[in-house]
Protein backbone atom coordinates (compact mmCIF):
# COMPACT_ATOMS: atom_id res chain seq x y z
CA UNK A 1 0.00 0.00 0.00
CA UNK A 2 1.23 3.09 -1.16
CA UNK A 3 1.78 5.84 1.91
CA UNK A 4 1.03 9.77 0.91
CA UNK A 5 2.55 12.47 2.42
CA UNK A 6 0.75 13.89 4.54
CA UNK A 7 0.58 18.10 3.85
CA UNK A 8 2.60 20.40 5.63
CA UNK A 9 0.85 22.40 8.32
CA UNK A 10 -0.19 25.75 7.46
CA UNK A 11 1.93 27.12 10.68
CA UNK A 12 5.37 25.68 9.21
CA UNK A 13 4.95 27.35 5.80
CA UNK A 14 6.94 30.45 4.62
CA UNK A 15 5.79 33.56 5.02
CA UNK A 16 7.16 36.29 3.01
CA UNK A 17 7.14 40.29 3.77
CA UNK A 18 7.62 42.96 1.54
CA UNK A 19 11.28 43.62 2.26
CA UNK A 20 12.23 39.87 1.84
CA UNK A 21 13.39 37.96 -1.16
CA UNK A 22 12.74 34.44 -1.80
CA UNK A 23 16.01 32.79 -3.13
CA UNK A 24 15.33 29.45 -5.59
CA UNK A 25 16.24 27.12 -2.59
CA UNK A 26 12.94 28.68 -0.75
CA UNK A 27 14.93 30.40 1.30
CA UNK A 28 13.54 34.03 2.59
CA UNK A 29 16.59 36.61 2.53
CA UNK A 30 16.04 40.37 4.43
CA UNK A 31 17.09 42.59 2.54
CA UNK A 32 17.22 46.50 2.16
CA UNK A 33 15.04 47.61 -1.03
CA UNK A 34 15.61 50.79 -2.10
CA UNK A 35 12.49 53.64 -1.45
CA UNK A 36 11.33 54.85 -4.05
CA UNK A 37 12.62 58.13 -3.40
CA UNK A 38 16.12 57.56 -3.91
CA UNK A 39 15.29 55.21 -7.47
CA UNK A 40 13.89 58.58 -8.56
CA UNK A 41 17.21 60.71 -7.33
CA UNK A 42 18.86 57.64 -9.10
CA UNK A 43 17.10 57.20 -12.13
CA UNK A 44 17.70 61.39 -12.61
CA UNK A 45 21.15 61.47 -12.22
CA UNK A 46 21.28 58.45 -15.35
CA UNK A 47 18.96 60.67 -17.07
CA UNK A 48 21.23 63.73 -17.04
CA UNK A 49 24.16 62.05 -18.01
CA UNK A 50 21.74 60.46 -21.35
CA UNK A 51 20.62 63.95 -21.99
CA UNK A 52 24.61 64.92 -21.87
CA UNK A 53 25.64 62.57 -24.14
CA UNK A 54 22.88 63.21 -26.48
CA UNK A 55 23.66 66.24 -26.55
CA UNK A 56 27.37 65.59 -27.16
CA UNK A 57 27.11 62.99 -29.43
CA UNK A 58 24.30 65.69 -31.90
CA UNK A 59 27.10 68.15 -31.53
CA UNK A 60 29.39 65.77 -33.16
CA UNK A 61 26.97 65.09 -36.06
CA UNK A 62 26.33 68.64 -36.73
CA UNK A 63 30.27 69.46 -36.96
CA UNK A 64 30.97 66.31 -38.96
CA UNK A 65 28.28 67.36 -41.73
CA UNK A 66 29.56 70.55 -41.36
CA UNK A 67 33.25 69.61 -41.86
CA UNK A 68 31.32 67.03 -44.66
CA UNK A 69 32.72 64.11 -43.18
CA UNK A 70 28.77 62.65 -43.43
CA UNK A 71 26.77 63.19 -45.67
CA UNK A 72 23.79 65.11 -44.96
CA UNK A 73 21.37 61.85 -46.25
CA UNK A 74 23.18 60.06 -43.29
CA UNK A 75 21.92 62.36 -40.56
CA UNK A 76 18.96 60.12 -39.94
CA UNK A 77 20.92 57.21 -39.16
CA UNK A 78 22.98 59.27 -37.35
CA UNK A 79 20.62 60.55 -35.22
CA UNK A 80 18.43 56.76 -34.52
CA UNK A 81 22.15 55.12 -33.59
CA UNK A 82 22.43 57.85 -31.51
CA UNK A 83 19.03 57.42 -29.84
CA UNK A 84 19.86 53.77 -29.85
CA UNK A 85 23.39 54.08 -28.20
CA UNK A 86 22.17 56.22 -25.56
CA UNK A 87 18.95 55.30 -24.24
CA UNK A 88 19.45 50.74 -24.79
CA UNK A 89 23.43 50.27 -25.36
CA UNK A 90 25.26 52.00 -22.86
CA UNK A 91 22.79 51.23 -20.42
CA UNK A 92 22.94 48.01 -21.16
CA UNK A 93 26.27 47.69 -20.82
CA UNK A 94 27.07 49.51 -18.00
CA UNK A 95 24.63 47.61 -16.33
CA UNK A 96 26.22 44.02 -17.18
CA UNK A 97 29.50 45.01 -16.43
CA UNK A 98 29.23 46.82 -13.30
CA UNK A 99 26.31 43.91 -12.51
CA UNK A 100 22.95 46.27 -11.68
CA UNK A 101 25.16 49.54 -10.92
CA UNK A 102 25.38 52.69 -12.84
CA UNK A 103 26.26 56.38 -11.94
CA UNK A 104 23.00 57.45 -10.39
CA UNK A 105 22.75 53.85 -8.48
CA UNK A 106 26.84 54.53 -7.14
CA UNK A 107 25.69 58.00 -5.99
CA UNK A 108 22.61 56.18 -3.89
CA UNK A 109 23.67 53.28 -3.03
CA UNK A 110 22.06 50.62 -5.22
CA UNK A 111 22.46 47.95 -7.31
CA UNK A 112 19.68 45.81 -9.68
CA UNK A 113 19.44 42.29 -9.23
CA UNK A 114 17.11 39.18 -9.81
CA UNK A 115 14.10 38.83 -7.97
CA UNK A 116 15.58 35.85 -6.19
CA UNK A 117 18.66 37.99 -5.04
CA UNK A 118 21.21 36.86 -7.58
CA UNK A 119 22.89 39.24 -9.63
CA UNK A 120 21.41 40.19 -12.72
CA UNK A 121 22.61 39.56 -16.22
CA UNK A 122 22.59 40.73 -19.86
CA UNK A 123 19.15 39.76 -20.55
CA UNK A 124 17.90 41.46 -17.52
CA UNK A 125 19.74 44.40 -18.20
CA UNK A 126 18.54 44.56 -21.83
CA UNK A 127 14.88 44.08 -21.12
CA UNK A 128 14.64 46.76 -18.41
CA UNK A 129 16.89 49.44 -21.36
CA UNK A 130 14.30 48.64 -23.87
CA UNK A 131 11.24 48.92 -21.70
CA UNK A 132 13.29 52.62 -19.99
CA UNK A 133 12.66 53.77 -23.53
CA UNK A 134 9.09 53.52 -23.10
CA UNK A 135 9.13 54.26 -19.07
CA UNK A 136 12.03 56.71 -18.54
CA UNK A 137 12.72 58.66 -21.90
CA UNK A 138 9.11 59.55 -23.64
CA UNK A 139 7.46 59.77 -20.67
CA UNK A 140 9.97 60.99 -18.50
CA UNK A 141 9.44 58.34 -15.66
CA UNK A 142 6.27 59.42 -15.16
CA UNK A 143 5.31 55.33 -16.18
CA UNK A 144 8.09 54.35 -13.95
CA UNK A 145 6.98 56.30 -10.95
CA UNK A 146 3.18 55.61 -11.16
CA UNK A 147 4.37 51.55 -11.01
CA UNK A 148 6.58 52.18 -8.78
CA UNK A 149 4.26 53.65 -6.21
CA UNK A 150 1.73 50.78 -6.50
CA UNK A 151 4.63 47.66 -6.14
CA UNK A 152 5.91 46.56 -2.75
CA UNK A 153 9.72 47.27 -3.64
CA UNK A 154 9.10 50.30 -5.87
CA UNK A 155 9.63 48.12 -8.68
CA UNK A 156 9.14 49.72 -12.22
CA UNK A 157 7.61 48.26 -15.17
CA UNK A 158 11.17 47.08 -16.92
CA UNK A 159 11.86 45.42 -13.27
CA UNK A 160 8.43 43.66 -13.21
CA UNK A 161 9.24 42.49 -17.18
CA UNK A 162 12.93 41.36 -16.60
CA UNK A 163 12.38 39.61 -12.56
CA UNK A 164 14.78 42.26 -10.74
CA UNK A 165 14.41 44.51 -8.19
CA UNK A 166 16.56 47.21 -6.40
CA UNK A 167 18.45 46.78 -3.51
CA UNK A 168 20.52 49.01 -1.00
CA UNK A 169 24.13 48.18 -1.09
CA UNK A 170 25.15 50.36 1.93
CA UNK A 171 23.27 49.02 5.12
CA UNK A 172 23.75 51.12 8.46
CA UNK A 173 26.46 48.91 10.74
CA UNK A 174 25.06 46.48 13.32
CA UNK A 175 24.93 48.36 16.70
CA UNK A 176 26.85 47.15 19.43
CA UNK A 177 26.95 44.46 21.33
CA UNK A 178 24.60 44.88 24.75
CA UNK A 179 27.00 44.50 27.61
CA UNK A 180 26.81 41.56 29.91
CA UNK A 181 26.40 40.59 33.15
CA UNK A 182 29.16 42.33 35.77
CA UNK A 183 31.46 40.45 37.21
CA UNK A 184 30.59 39.00 40.69
CA UNK A 185 27.46 39.00 40.13
CA UNK A 186 26.47 35.60 39.19
CA UNK A 187 24.89 34.63 42.06
CA UNK A 188 22.46 36.97 42.55
CA UNK A 189 21.68 37.20 38.99
CA UNK A 190 20.46 33.25 39.38
CA UNK A 191 17.91 34.85 42.38
CA UNK A 192 16.78 38.00 41.66
CA UNK A 193 13.37 39.42 40.69
CA UNK A 194 12.95 41.80 37.83
CA UNK A 195 10.14 40.83 36.44
CA UNK A 196 8.18 43.95 37.70
CA UNK A 197 10.19 46.62 36.82
CA UNK A 198 7.99 48.77 34.69
CA UNK A 199 8.99 48.32 30.49
CA UNK A 200 9.21 52.11 30.14
CA UNK A 201 11.46 52.15 33.33
CA UNK A 202 13.48 49.41 31.43
CA UNK A 203 13.85 51.44 28.22
CA UNK A 204 15.27 53.87 29.80
CA UNK A 205 17.87 51.75 31.55
CA UNK A 206 18.58 49.95 28.83
CA UNK A 207 19.57 53.57 26.68
CA UNK A 208 21.56 54.21 29.67
CA UNK A 209 24.08 50.92 29.51
CA UNK A 210 24.29 51.71 25.61
CA UNK A 211 25.10 54.95 25.66
CA UNK A 212 26.90 55.40 29.40
CA UNK A 213 30.79 55.25 28.12
CA UNK A 214 30.00 58.48 26.04
CA UNK A 215 28.70 60.48 28.98
CA UNK A 216 31.15 63.11 31.02
CA UNK A 217 31.73 60.89 34.48
CA UNK A 218 30.06 63.59 36.47
CA UNK A 219 27.02 63.08 33.98
CA UNK A 220 26.88 59.48 34.03
CA UNK A 221 27.20 59.12 38.07
CA UNK A 222 23.95 61.47 38.51
CA UNK A 223 22.19 59.99 35.83
CA UNK A 224 23.28 56.15 37.23
CA UNK A 225 22.06 57.37 40.17
CA UNK A 226 18.59 58.38 39.47
CA UNK A 227 18.03 55.20 37.82
CA UNK A 228 19.16 52.83 40.51
CA UNK A 229 16.65 54.69 42.88
CA UNK A 230 14.10 54.59 40.46
CA UNK A 231 14.51 50.70 39.92
CA UNK A 232 15.22 49.56 43.12
CA UNK A 233 11.61 49.31 44.32
CA UNK A 234 10.72 46.92 41.19
CA UNK A 235 14.40 44.91 42.24
CA UNK A 236 14.68 42.26 45.33
CA UNK A 237 17.24 41.03 46.26
CA UNK A 238 19.52 44.41 45.91
CA UNK A 239 23.20 43.88 45.62
CA UNK A 240 25.81 45.54 47.58
CA UNK A 241 27.14 47.58 44.38
CA UNK A 242 27.16 50.83 43.35
CA UNK A 243 24.28 52.90 41.23
CA UNK A 244 25.82 52.52 37.92
CA UNK A 245 26.89 48.67 38.73
CA UNK A 246 23.43 48.16 40.35
CA UNK A 247 21.68 49.66 36.94
CA UNK A 248 24.06 47.37 34.31
CA UNK A 249 23.14 44.20 36.15
CA UNK A 250 19.34 45.17 36.34
CA UNK A 251 19.40 45.66 32.80
CA UNK A 252 21.51 42.58 31.47
CA UNK A 253 19.42 39.89 33.75
CA UNK A 254 16.37 41.26 32.32
CA UNK A 255 17.86 41.21 28.95
CA UNK A 256 18.72 37.41 29.22
CA UNK A 257 15.30 36.82 30.85
CA UNK A 258 13.31 37.50 27.73
CA UNK A 259 15.41 36.43 25.49
CA UNK A 260 15.41 33.01 26.74
CA UNK A 261 11.59 33.44 27.44
CA UNK A 262 10.95 34.28 23.93
CA UNK A 263 13.34 30.95 22.66
CA UNK A 264 11.18 29.11 24.57
CA UNK A 265 8.01 30.29 23.37
CA UNK A 266 9.49 29.60 19.66
CA UNK A 267 10.02 26.01 20.72
CA UNK A 268 6.73 25.56 22.20
CA UNK A 269 4.93 26.73 18.58
CA UNK A 270 7.41 24.56 16.72
CA UNK A 271 6.55 21.51 18.54
CA UNK A 272 2.73 22.40 18.67
CA UNK A 273 3.36 22.91 14.16
CA UNK A 274 5.04 19.41 14.22
CA UNK A 275 2.48 17.41 15.63
CA UNK A 276 0.53 15.07 13.66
Amino acid sequence: MASSTPPAPAAALVHMSADETLTGEAVALDVQPVGLFLRAVGALIDFLVGVALLIGGGLLLVAMVGEGTLPESAIGIGVISLLVLVMVVVPTTIETLSRGRSLGRLAVGARIVRADGGAAGFRHAMIRALIGVLELWFTLGAVAAVVGMFTPRAQRLGDLLAGTASERTRTRPLPPAAPGLPPGLDAWADVADVSRLPDRLAARVSRFVRGADALEPAARARVAASLAEAVAPFVSPHPTVDAETFVRAVSAVRRDREYRALLLENERAAALTERP
